[in-house]
């Protein structure tokens, strides 16, 4: 059985598509980039006291966790519209918006290590980073919790840039998606949030070095089911356990 990861990250290729839409989309999104602009400056703030509640308590408080939460929603589906996968305009939302074609949850964790608090939004996640680079070009900064600034930026830059360009070329002419650029591009999607919610604190789970693609992501495991040997990154020397 494949192995789930607690950050779920879905989407539904919303056909047919117009193909002139595109051209104007960067303009009606203005306004949730103005938005998301100030919401991704709380997102750091919050990301620094989780950084201190999880250090004292082990816990990341359940409201917090939830704001983040929302900011990655939003941010999700924001990008989700601006790179061509539905023609329907984003709602102005914090909350879980089911019904709309790009949806992301992440598992509540009961406990999160203190040691890894410490050193797994930057030393650990480095190798993700090159490759988050490579897939997001410089729509993705990462921050930790000593207050540097967030920026994510997810579909638009890199070689995620590249391949929305070419779909929309497509799409101008031929009037679709093509279905497999569509899978790569969503699938590269998915390794950036996983990675943005790992180094946020918001899991202990290491991101997999795997390309999951299609819009359907592998199932999330229930909140009860994270403890914390099976959410801890392997082969983490036993000094930084919390």
């Amino acid at each position: 059985m494949e192995q789930s990861y607690p950050v779920k990250v879905q989407a539904r290729l919303d056909e047919p598509l117009s193909r002139w839409l595109w051209l104007v989309k960067w303009l009606l999104a203005i306004p949730h980039y103005i938005m998301l602009f100030f919401l991704w400056i709380a997102f750091a703030a919050v990301t620094v006291i989780a950084f201190f509640a999880i250090l004292f308590t082990a816990r990341y408080p359940r409201r917090l966790f939830s704001f983040n939460l929302g900011v990655l929603r939003w941010s999700w589906r924001v990008a989700y519209y601006s790179a061509l996968g539905t023609d329907r305009y984003p709602p102005f939302s914090l909350a879980e918006e089911p019904e709309y074609p790009a949806t992301l949850d992440i598992a509540y964790p009961g406990r999160l290590s203190r040691g890894l608090v410490l050193v797994k939004w930057w030393l650990l996640a480095i190798p993700q980073y090159a490759i988050v680079a490579v897939f997001a070009g410089g729509a993705f900064t990462g921050t930790g919790s000593s207050g540097e600034t967030w920026q994510a930026n997810v579909l638009s830059g890199g070689l995620i840039g590249l391949l929305v360009f070419f779909a929309a070329i497509m799409l101008l002419f031929a009037g679709r998606y093509p279905r497999g650029l569509y899978d790569f591009v969503v699938g590269m999607n998915r390794w950036v949030m996983r990675v943005i919610a790992y180094a946020a604190l918001m899991t202990d789970a290491y991101p997999p070095f795997r390309l999951d693609q299609g819009g359907t992501d592998v199932p999330a495991p229930a909140p009860d089911d994270l403890t914390p040997a099976s959410a801890a990154p392997a082969r983490v020397p036993a000094a930084w356990a919390g």
